[in-house]
């Protein structure tokens, strides 16, 4: 902690509410809590922790994650960098923190085709690089062309896409110890902001149509199954959210979160959830689709301190 406070000075938090940084609005506390604005300022405050064995934990958007209610030990890194560069030829270079809303409406406005269907996605490019965030069938990792990372020895790289390890809710930093700094975004110059922007709308109202926007959630709570990977029986759907309701699973509840009876993929906190009542929720869905259909469900939020 002294050596956190000797470099960072009254910016260094102890016992720092988590639940308000996150869109599902649970969890504890953070141990120590610490926002960076810069990617000099974030490769010292892991280099100070590493040396003084000091844990750190990443938190960009506080979507598609849940705290745990006993919080978070360690030290909890909240990226705040918000660069946007214009590098020509269709290349953008986006900082970790900037939000994907920001980013989609950076481009549209300056006539940049390639992420518009996008918005309304929560979250920040750190984030969505590090889970390949994934929209009807689009692969976040489709439209990089290059992720800079900072490595556990404090070594910015730069690492082209084809050597991200993308996959479905997967990247090569997911438990590589590799932090996000930054991607480059390919985006085609030259369209109409106008038309762009018709395309944002529809984006928007479909997600208002289909995910239960009027309440903190977290997003999906488990990942989509494979039919040959999870062997999903034919006939069976490849979709979390319609397993979870074939089992007769929506619109169920415990304590303060609930299954939504919108979209059964996305668990709500309905005022005063906890973690353990996500947990509980999770469980018993998990083994409702496995008894019935055989699926073993897998998570897609990144659980922090649970």
């Amino acid at each position: 902690m002294r050596s956190l406070v000797a470099e960072f000075g009254e910016r260094v938090r102890a016992g720092d509410p988590l639940a308000p940084l996150t869109t599902f609005q649970i969890g504890g506390l953070a141990a120590l809590r610490l926002d960076v604005a810069s990617d000099a300022e974030l490769a010292r405050a892991l280099a100070v922790a590493h040396a003084h064995g000091v844990s750190p934990t990443i938190l960009g958007g506080g979507s598609n994650v849940l705290v745990g209610d006993d919080g978070v030990a360690g030290l909890v890194l909240r990226v705040r960098t918000h660069r946007i560069d214009d590098e020509g030829e269709g290349r953008v270079r986006v900082s970790a923190g900037v939000t994907i809303n920001g980013l989609v409406r950076w481009l549209v406005g300056r006539g940049y085709r390639g992420l518009e269907a996008w918005a309304g996605t929560p979250g920040t490019m750190g984030g969505a690089i590090c889970g390949n965030a994934h929209f009807r069938g689009a692969l976040i990792g489709d439209l990089v062309s290059s992720v800079r990372l900072l490595t556990p020895r404090g070594q910015f790289v730069d690492v082209a896409r084809d050597d991200m390890a993308f996959g479905y809710d997967a990247s090569r930093v997911q438990g590589s110890g590799d932090v996000v700094v930054s991607a480059v975004v390919i985006a085609e110059p030259g369209d109409d902001p106008a038309r762009l922007r018709d395309i944002v709308r529809t984006s928007l109202s479909f997600r208002k149509a289909t995910q239960p926007l009027h309440l903190p959630s977290a997003g999906c709570i488990f990942r989509n199954p494979d039919r040959e990977r999870d062997g999903v029986p034919a006939g069976v759907p490849c979709s979390a959210g319609a397993l979870i309701d074939r089992v007769g699973l929506k619109g169920a509840a415990s304590g303060g979160a609930r299954i939504s009876p919108v979209h059964a993929n996305f668990f709500v906190n309905e005022g005063g959830a906890r973690a353990a009542d996500v947990l509980a929720l999770i469980d018993r869905a998990r083994t409702a689709v496995h008894e019935r259909f055989g699926v073993e469900l897998r998570e897609e939020i990144v659980r922090l301190g649970c």
